[in-house]
């Protein structure tokens, strides 16, 4: 295997023998066995269900990489293998470099054993010896930060505290490659923010897989991004692109579940998009219930704003073209950095006067969004676009465009962070 590459994964494949009754598995054990004594052709008392099919990818030494897919779609199968915790049925797995895993809540624990007791077991297990352990113990115990649990059996931990522990392990024992599995989920906010913090400097010097339900860490910490579905690889490039696919097969997915997905498949997309030159040619998705044709951002007195900075009085105009009648229509907005993050995002369910009267079939609207414009760092930021049916909760998306307007940002003053904010005075007291 080149130097270069940390991980290297072909064909690999997971499958697991599914039983409708205990005692089948009985029969699977004997009878194939007695049939192929006498000559006949053995008989199957299981169903094959293949976890993940021909996998196949690499992972440079330094890349950051993130996992995403819906629940059951092979991302904790295929973690549990590059760790060497599950044997594939085929395929091969080729890794450089020492290997530490936060995987299911509590894997590697014994719950009898202490805190202590159980960093000592891990660390042996990822190729410490007890000496080294002894020299970092104070760090880890000072990092998970759960005080005089430590010496008590593992089985008393809430969930918290034992994600703590498990970090705690996995961020002293000088690992190359760090694989990361949602469970940073049961974290409380401090801590998480310690992860994090300890993940970025990671990702400097070493191999992050970071597997996540939320798309703006992925595309905020990976430099690249690969999409399961049903087991097998769907998509592999930039998190920004993975994600944007995910989300768009996400909500096509969800609308064919619906109830409505007769009366959508009445009304197919448009063929060819009427979207005004500074919006063509982007990439969206939907059922293309309603259509939206064009879309400006003004100041109040309806100027096009080419350069914003951050405090003022927007409007933005999304005109919109319903194929259908659309009883309770949903117009939204998002704004991402250069880097695919959501920085802030509003709709029209937020508005003082509620839900948006109903869109009449072949009728133009035109929803105008006001709004004060916060204050981001100096760059382009692209601002995503959407239409929707039904409530906060559960909705069919009928148009979304990713990327309708780029919109440059250039601040008064400079700002830290992702988003600034301006003091209206600053008062001092003195006694």
């Amino acid at each position: 295997m080149s130097s270069e590459i940390a991980i290297k994964v072909e064909n690999l494949s997971k499958c697991y023998q599914i039983y409708s009754q205990p005692h089948d598995r009985l029969k699977q054990s004997i009878y194939p066995r007695l049939q192929r004594l006498v000559g006949k052709q053995p008989k199957q008392y299981f169903r094959e269900f293949w976890a993940l099919k021909d996998v196949s990818f690499e992972i440079k030494k330094g890349e950051t990489v993130g996992i995403i897919g819906r629940n059951g779609s092979g991302k904790s199968t295929l973690l549990q293998m590059l760790c060497g915790t599950l044997n594939p049925t085929c395929g091969s797995i080729q890794t450089h470099g020492r290997i530490a895993a936060l995987l299911e809540l509590g894997s590697g624990f014994n719950p009898e054993f202490t805190g202590r007791e159980n960093v000592y077991m891990n660390a042996a297990v990822l190729g410490l010896a007890k000496e080294d352990v002894d020299t970092r113990f104070d760090q880890i115990a000072a990092f998970a930060d759960i005080g005089d649990f430590i010496e008590q059996p593992v089985k008393t931990y809430s969930s918290g505290m034992m994600v703590r522990l498990a970090f705690a392990v996995i961020a002293h024992v000088d690992a190359d490659i760090l694989v990361i599995d949602e469970a940073l989920a049961v974290g409380d906010a401090y801590f998480v923010q310690k992860c994090m913090r300890f993940i970025r400097g990671f990702t400097e010097k070493g191999t992050l897989i970071f597997v996540s339900h939320d798309s703006s860490a992925v595309v905020g910490l990976c430099s690249k991004a690969l999409l399961l579905q049903n087991g097998a690889m769907q998509y592999e490039g930039s998190p920004k692109e993975v994600t944007d696919f995910y989300l768009a097969t996400l909500h096509k997915e969800l609308a064919q579940e619906s109830p409505a997905k007769a009366h959508q498949e009445e009304s197919p997309h448009p063929k060819e998009s009427s979207l005004p030159k500074e919006s063509q040619n982007k990439e969206g998705f939907g059922t293309g219930a309603v259509e939206i044709i064009s879309v400006r951002l003004t100041d109040e007195a309806g100027i096009n704003l080419v350069t914003i900075t951050g405090g003022e009085k927007v409007r933005l105009s999304i005109e919109c073209l319903p194929h259908q009648d659309v009883s309770n229509p949903i117009v939204g907005f998002l704004v991402r950095d250069r880097l695919g993050q959501v920085v802030f995002s509003m709709n029209s369910l937020h508005a003082k006067q509620g839900r948006l009267e109903e869109f009449s079939k072949n009728r133009s609207i035109k929803v105008m969004l006001s709004f004060n414009m916060p204050t981001l760092q100096t760059g382009d930021y692209s601002l995503g676009v959407a239409v929707a049916e039904g409530t906060q909760l559960s909705h069919i998306q009928h148009h979304w465009i990713h990327d309708a307007l780029i919109i440059f940002f250039r601040p008064r003053e400079t700002v830290f962070g992702l988003v600034g904010i301006y003091l209206d005075s600053v008062d001092v007291e003195a006694w």
